[in-house]
């Protein structure tokens, strides 16, 4: 009675949990109907304005043209993939590019990454990935044209990894050395770089890299900026030779390569490898997580806007396969195939997209080394392959699997996988033993990556390798199937050796395959495959044809497949055949001819002031003069007033007459003329410091900066904050040795009242970031500097426009959001929103928010923004109460990134004041490498709504944790003075 008590209650038990799973999918499954309908009302409608603006303009015949052009656009990209065609072709292409000194940066951060003896399969971010990024490095640093390859991942010097991870550079030797060149230099060729960054002793998971991006991104550009000055040296006549492109791998790269690009103004490349809007609906199809759950796990939220931020920065996004653009980009707020396609047929004709851009996606597979491949001759009619080089002795990993099989003899099925969920291995051990003919022909080889004890491993990976070993239990599998425990990357190609010399097949049946190259490196060796029908797969077997597409939900499909391939020796045959007479589609040679061929398209948007004579370093002993050496060159892209723009000088958004910019460029030239004047007869520090209209170039003589950046306070508040940190500082600042920088928010004539109302002198400051880093003053003291009734003592650098200036929608863009601002004041019946015509400025439209309920939250204005293709960076400020749009790559924590690559102001060097809250680009004031200092009080104002509602927590962006930030409670002289002793800008 007892045990039948138990029994009872424990299926009760079970049936209560299967109820629930049961009703938490079915809720879970009703939730993401809502959003989906929600979404696709919303994009609807974002085409239906987007649609509007763009037939404004055209003919009905014109109109009538559009689609057809599209779908002649649609049809070029269909197809078969693009290829060189022969080697002699291949050879040509290669004569012509020769004498380009081409530098290429590419980023992977996660993983563990090394040229030689990757441990692939190790953990789930050292993957085909790894592989990839390392293969194409090399690759092109062997490409006639590209003089140098950067690789730039973590440095990581962890004691549970080996001491190699911990190398800053690592050459990459080359596997073809007769494609290089004589003229090759000491720094060329391609090379891993490794950046410090996040724990300095712990190897962590892709998952835990998010709040460390910025602190990657400076140590980054330190390097490319070291590089860059190399390389002049070398091959670019004394100038710089920055980065023709920068492509980032995977979403957390591609989130620092959109913040290198913007900082360096260098075209980016993206290559998503995986994606989270596709990975996010295929976890919750299995209904077992909710999309909180979900986030918890795999930050995928963080990783989703990540790489829609890359669809804003990205000029070409690089998908192996056409069904990566269709079937996942078009889940992205920042991509839609109809829009792309109309704004194509547009530029084709000349005709404006009214500021809407899309990023081409260009489809290249991935390439493969061939040459050391020599596939085994096959003897149809014997039992085995013919053995080439039997007198040589197997290699050790055949003994190491053959010592599974009860018949070795038998044709190998090998499956070549991480033990990852996605990857789908317990279906296939189910398929091969449910089927009875196909175990009594073929074994099964499962190479799951590395491992020691199961139970150590992470618990996702651990708990497929149990069901799998419990499924050969299951099946009685014993002598059929082999699971060796490790393997070295090394002896992967005598894997498939063994496989094919026993006229096996290669499996790849995961859910989904982005690409799936190790369906090439198997057909490169004489395997037939059976893949997947969803992803990559599709492609390389439209190239290939050496294999058979399945369901990978449907186990008797896969076990049949593998059935038809192992029994009939004509069919094998004919995919064998097939797959080594076009594998050269897929060689690293086509690869990065393809890939160079699209990035030369791209336009170079280098610094402007890269030929002008001005040295980023300037040592301690140089003469004042010398911080104004290029005067000449950076007057002529600084304008002088800010308020020129409103007065006539220069209208808002970038229409100006003839003789309003002659008028403006006879000033400026006025104004060069008397700076120079003014160097010849001033000398010391003392007469530098006293004249204003000279002082900006000192930024490059500061030992420290301080960067007050605190938003979250009342105006009074704010100016005694200024009052009390250069009361806390007077020492170093009467030295010369401590710099200013005001970082705000607020227009140029909003800060200049604010100050004077306060006491405190615009040449206090070295520099002002306004407009929320949409524009970049100086200070000027000058009166004759000044052009505008109102006078304003600042200079605008028109450099750092010309850096931001990336995709801005300009006039088209301000359009849009009048006709936005309209609809939400028709929908409160009030005015809610209103354009700030008098704090709008060049690269900056502001609105005033009258009512902070009638407004969405950021995260949703910018899916508004990037549904109708426009991009750009949005900013809530003054408690929700202005609305700031500027160039998307434009923001106050790039503006700093802006000062280190002009002036060389160390970013290690600058401490930055923030309050306990701020402005909706808050997260961004708090990474990178400079210090924070975060003041504490009530003086704080409570975060609105509007700037809490992100899609991703803060810890997800920020880590609190790292030395560099410092809590101060209050904003009391003596609390700021040991604050900035701490962090080195005062003397102890």
């Amino acid at each position: 009675m007892v045990g039948n008590d138990w029994i009872n209650s424990y299926l009760e038990n079970m049936s209560w949990r299967i109820w629930n799973l049961a009703r938490k999918k079915k809720q879970i499954e009703g939730e993401e109907a809502s959003r989906s309908s929600k979404k696709r009302l919303e994009r609807e409608k974002a085409r239906r304005d987007a649609a509007a603006d763009l037939s404004e303009d055209l003919s009905d015949g014109e109109k009538g043209e559009h689609i057809n052009e599209s779908s002649i656009h649609a049809e070029s990209t269909r197809g078969h993939m693009p290829r060189i065609g022969s080697t002699d072709a291949i050879d040509v292409w290669a004569n012509q590019h020769k004498d380009k000194k081409l530098y290429i940066v590419l980023i992977s951060i996660h993983g563990l990454i090394r040229g030689e003896n990757m441990e692939l399969g190790r953990d789930s971010d050292t993957g085909g990935q790894v592989k990839y990024v390392v293969e194409l490095a090399r690759a092109l640093g062997e490409t006639p044209g590209v003089y140098r390859v950067d690789l730039l991942t973590r440095q990581i010097s962890a004691p549970d990894v080996d001491w190699s991870y911990g190398e800053p550079t690592e050459m990459l030797s080359p596997r073809n050395s007769e494609n290089l060149g004589d003229d090759m230099g000491e720094s060329s060729g391609a090379y891993i770089v490794r950046i410090p960054f996040g724990p300095r002793e712990k190897y962590i998971p892709k998952e835990q890299l998010w709040p460390h991006i910025q602190e990657f991104v400076d140590g980054a550009l330190v390097h490319i900026m070291q590089m860059s000055k190399v390389l002049g040296e070398q091959v670019g006549n004394g100038q710089p030779v920055w980065p023709v492109v920068i492509h980032g791998h995977y979403a957390d790269a591609g989130d620092s390569a959109a913040l290198l690009s913007g900082a360096l103004n260098v075209p980016m490349v993206f290559t998503g490898h995986s994606l989270g809007r596709d990975k996010l609906e295929q976890l919750l199809k299995q209904g077992r997580q909710t999309r909180d759950e979900i986030d918890a796990t795999y930050k995928i939220m963080r990783r989703i806007e990540a790489e829609e931020l890359c669809l804003d920065a990205s000029e070409i996004v690089i998908t192996s396969t056409r069904q990566e653009i269709d079937k996942q980009w078009g889940l992205y707020n920042g991509f839609d195939v109809i829009m792309e396609r109309k704004l194509r047929a547009r530029i084709k004709r000349g005709v404006s997209c009214y500021g809407r851009e899309m990023p081409r996606m260009i489809p290249i597979p991935p390439g493969m080394e061939f040459s050391h491949i020599v596939p085994h001759d096959v003897d149809l009619d014997s039992e085995e392959a013919n053995e080439v080089g039997s007198d040589s002795p197997d290699p050790p990993v055949w003994a190491d699997i053959m010592r599974f099989f009860s018949n070795p003899r038998k044709p190998m099925i090998l499956a070549l996988a991480r033990p990852d969920p996605k990857k789908n291995i317990t279906t296939l051990v189910k398929a091969f033993g449910e089927h009875h003919e196909l175990r009594n022909l073929a074994n099964l080889t499962l190479i799951m990556g590395n491992r020691d004890v199961i139970d150590e491993m992470s618990s996702t990976n651990g708990a497929v390798l149990t069901s799998v070993l419990k499924l050969i239990d299951k099946y009685d599998l014993y002598g059929q199937v082999a699971y060796p425990k490790h393997h070295k990357q090394s002896e992967v190609p005598d894997i498939y050796r063994l496989a094919a010399r026993t006229k096996g097949v290669f499996i790849n049946c995961a859910y989904i395959e982005p690409f799936g190259l190790t369906l090439i490196e198997a057909a490169a060796y004489g395997l037939p495959m059976v893949a997947t029908q969803n992803g990559g797969p599709v492609d390389i077997h439209r190239v290939l044809d050496n294999g058979i597409l399945v369901d990978p939900h449907n186990q008797n499909d896969i076990a049949e497949a593998l059935y038809r391939l192992v029994s009939d020796k004509q069919l094998w045959a004919k995919c064998r055949q097939n797959g080594l007479d076009n594998i050269h589609r897929f060689s690293w040679p086509e690869h990065c001819k393809n890939y160079l061929s699209r990035v030369g398209t791209l336009k170079s948007r280098h610094p402007r002031w890269q030929k002008s004579d001005d040295a980023t370093e300037v040592s301690e002993t140089d003469s004042p003069g010398d911080s104004l050496r290029d005067i000449h060159d950076i007057s002529l892209n600084l304008k002088i007033s800010l308020d020129s723009e409103k007065s006539g000088n220069m209208s808002k958004y970038g229409r100006s007459s003839t003789s309003d910019r002659r008028n403006l460029e006879d000033a400026v030239q006025k104004f060069s003329e008397a700076v120079s004047a003014g160097t010849k007869d001033e000398s010391g520090e003392k007469a530098e410091a006293t004249t204003g209209s000279n002082k900006w170039p000192s930024l490059r003589r500061r030992k420290h900066i301080v960067v007050i950046a605190v938003d979250s306070v009342q105006d009074a508040d704010l100016v005694q904050i200024i009052k009390n940190i250069f009361q806390a500082s007077n020492k170093e600042k009467s030295s010369g040795a401590l710099g200013f920088v005001l970082s705000t928010s607020r227009a140029a004539s909003e800060i200049h009242p604010l100050l004077t109302s306060g006491g405190i002198e615009i040449t206090d400051f070295d520099a002002f970031i306004c407009s929320s880093g949409s524009d970049l003053c100086y200070p000027s003291s000058n009166s004759e500097d000044m052009l505008s009734p109102a006078e304003l003592p600042f200079m605008i650098d028109l450099d750092y426009h010309s850096q931001i200036q990336y995709r801005w929608g300009g006039e088209g863009l301000r359009k849009t959001l009048i006709r936005w601002a309209a609809e939400k004041n028709s929908e409160s019946g009030q005015e809610a929103v209103v354009e700030d015509d008098e704090c709008s400025s060049t690269y900056c439209i502001s609105f005033k928010v009258k009512n902070t309920e009638a407004v969405p939250p950021v995260k949703d204005l910018r899916k508004t923004m990037r549904i109708q293709a426009l991009r750009c960076h949005v900013l809530y400020s003054h408690d929700g109460s202005k609305l700031n749009f500027i160039p998307v790559l434009a923001s106050r924590s790039q503006a700093l990134r802006y000062l280190y690559i002009r002036w060389g102001v160390e970013l290690s060097n600058m401490t930055v004041v923030v309050g306990e809250s701020g402005d909706t680009d808050y997260e961004g004031l708090l990474g990178g490498v400079q210090k924070t200092i975060v003041l504490k009080g009530s003086f704080n104002s409570a975060p609105n709504q509007l700037h809490a509602a992100r899609s991703y927590s803060l810890e997800d962006v920020v880590s609190f944790d790292k030395p560099g930030i410092a809590s101060v409670d209050g904003y009391a002289p003596d609390n700021l003075k040991s604050a900035l002793q701490q962090f080195g800008a005062l003397e102890g």
